[in-house]
């Protein structure tokens, strides 16, 4: 599943590029390709780690993916072309330092039956991209090879980490929040208080929330308003609904478990929650390493367990919900 995504996020680049295919080049199964900054290196060969930035986007101009609106970029082992025209042939062009445009026409990624993203409009997927870095595989062994995309991750992910503070910061700052600092340096502000005894360890509090990432775009939410809103895509199975949470049980996030606690029935509260209590170094779906993300959460009840009954089980959870614990 997680190739899937990513190849079909590969397949949605684009930085507003004109919808014309002046100075394109036409590569096999109508694949065009425009190379207008080049550094002169090897080009990329499969079995090659590749990592890059890269835009989405359909000739409609409809933004699919952008690694820039992320936060991190985008890392992946070069394959053969797996059908003639797909993105791999545009990368087979391509080296570290370049940036390109690739066009891939649209019904040539959907024709076997793949779904198109929700609202997709028009005939071209267009990427933008800059190769960032290439460790060429070439004959290196294995353990060398791994050895050294290990340690450019672990440099990229340290980056990431000492600009999470700043992240969090320019969040709060951005979004006017007037926050509590907790000694695990969770940050929350309660928006609406509400009445009654906070929860304790041990009961399930029914929560509403939506969670977003520090650029402000929304990942996931209880609310099907906010779905809409947001234009995600709405699952028709999917009971949008407050959720049962047993707090103080590390069935959730850390910041989860922390948050909810300070809040009793009724309260409403954003919940800034850095990675040390989240996903940490490894992320979780659209969620990066080292990625601080925010809650807004409203306690909708909060329920005493009973000693006699068996434990909760936990909903199902989409693919991207991101308050479970992985």
């Amino acid at each position: 599943m997680k190739k899937n995504l990513m190849f079909l996020a590969l397949a949605s680049l684009g930085l507003g590029l004109a919808s014309c295919n002046g100075g394109f080049k036409k590569a096999d199964g109508g694949l065009l390709y425009d190379i207008y900054t080049t550094k002169g290196n090897p080009t990329i060969q499969p079995g090659d780690f590749v990592s890059l930035n890269l835009i989405v986007k359909t000739d409609g101009d409809s933004v699919l993916f952008s690694s820039y609106e992320a936060g991190r970029q985008m890392q992946m082992a070069a394959q053969k072309p797996q059908t003639k025209g797909d993105i791999f042939t545009g990368l087979a062009k391509l080296a570290e330092g370049d940036s390109a445009a690739i066009k891939i026409p649209a019904d040539s990624m959907f024709k076997k039956g793949q779904q198109k993203p929700p609202g997709f409009k028009g005939n071209w997927i267009i990427y933008t991209l800059k190769i960032e870095k290439v460790i060429a595989k070439g004959n290196l062994t294995d353990q060398v090879f791994q050895g050294r995309v290990a340690d450019f991750i672990k440099s990229q992910g340290l980056v990431l980490k000492q600009q999470e503070p700043a992240k969090i910061k320019a969040y709060i700052a951005h979004q006017k929040l007037t926050v509590t600092q907790t000694a695990d340096t969770l940050y929350y502000q309660i928006t609406q208080q509400g009445t009654g005894p906070k929860p304790v360890v041990g009961d399930t509090v029914v929560v509403n929330y939506t969670g977003r990432l520090l650029n402000g775009k929304v990942f996931d939410t209880s609310v099907k308003d906010t779905a809409t809103k947001e234009k995600m895509q709405v699952d028709p199975m999917r009971q949008y609904k407050p959720i049962h949470i047993p707090v103080g049980e590390k069935r959730v996030i850390a910041g989860w478990d922390e948050g909810l606690l300070l809040l009793n029935k009724g309260s409403k509260a954003t919940l800034v929650v850095p990675s040390s209590l989240a996903y940490g170094e490894r992320g979780v779906s659209i969620i990066g390493p080292f990625t601080p993300i925010a809650f807004d959460v409203e306690i909708i009840d909060i329920i005493k367990p009973n000693p006699n009954a068996p434990k909760p089980q936990m909903p199902m959870m989409p693919q991207a919900q991101a308050p479970v614990k992985k």
